[in-house]
C-alpha cells in the first residue's frame, strides 16, 4: 500500500511567528492521512475565529479549530481554520505545550476532514482513540489524559 499524497496550503501562517515550519505541520497532516488530502490550513485571529464561528455555527465566540469538509472520497479535500490566540489560551490553561496543542488541533481537524466526528459518544469511542494512537506515534502525549479538555469543534460548511 503506498502512503497518501499529502497537499497542505497555509495562510496567514506569517502573523504568528510562534507557528512551526510547514514542512512539520504538513507531517502532522500527513500522520492522520487515510487517503490523499488536500488541504488549506488558516491561521486566524480572535476577531476573524470569532466571526467563521458565529456565522457557520451561530456559536458567540472563536473556537480553537474549524473543519470545513468538502469531500471525503476520493480524495480528501478540506478547509482548516485555526484560531491560534485560543490554541495559546488553551495551552496555557491545560498545562501543554504550544506545539502538542496545535499539533493535536491539527491532526483532529485532519480527521473531521475524512468523516470522523465525536458528536456521539459512540463516535468520540472511535475518533479519541485513533488521535492518541497518531499523536502518540508524532511523539506527543494522550491529549485527553487528563479529560480536562474539551474536544475542538467542527462544522461542515466551506469557507467564505
Amino acid at each position: 500500500m503506498t502512503e497518501p499524497r499529502v497537499s497542505v496550503e497555509f495562510q496567514q501562517r506569517e502573523l504568528f511567528p510562534e507557528l512551526p515550519d510547514e514542512k512539520t505541520m504538513a507531517a502532522w497532516v500527513a500522520a492522520a492521512a487515510e487517503r490523499d488530502v488536500e488541504i488549506t490550513i488558516r491561521f486566524v485571529d480572535e476577531a476573524e475565529g470569532f466571526d467563521l464561528n458565529s456565522r457557520y455555527r451561530h456559536k458567540d465566540y472563536a473556537t480553537n479549530v474549524l473543519t470545513f469538509d468538502y469531500e471525503h472520497e476520493p480524495v480528501v479535500r478540506a478547509d482548516l481554520a485555526i484560531c491560534v490566540p485560543v490554541l495559546v489560551r488553551q495551552a496555557r490553561e491545560q498545562g501543554k505545550t504550544f506545539l502538542a496543542h496545535l499539533c493535536h488541533l491539527i491532526v483532529h481537524g485532519t480527521l473531521h476532514a475524512h468523516g470522523y466526528d465525536h458528536v456521539t459518544q459512540e463516535q468520540a469511542d472511535v475518533m479519541e482513540p485513533l488521535e492518541i494512537r497518531i499523536l502518540q506515534k508524532i511523539g506527543f502525549e494522550d491529549p485527553y489524559q487528563d479529560r480536562g479538555e474539551q474536544p475542538a469543534d467542527s462544522q461542515r460548511r466551506p469557507l467564505p
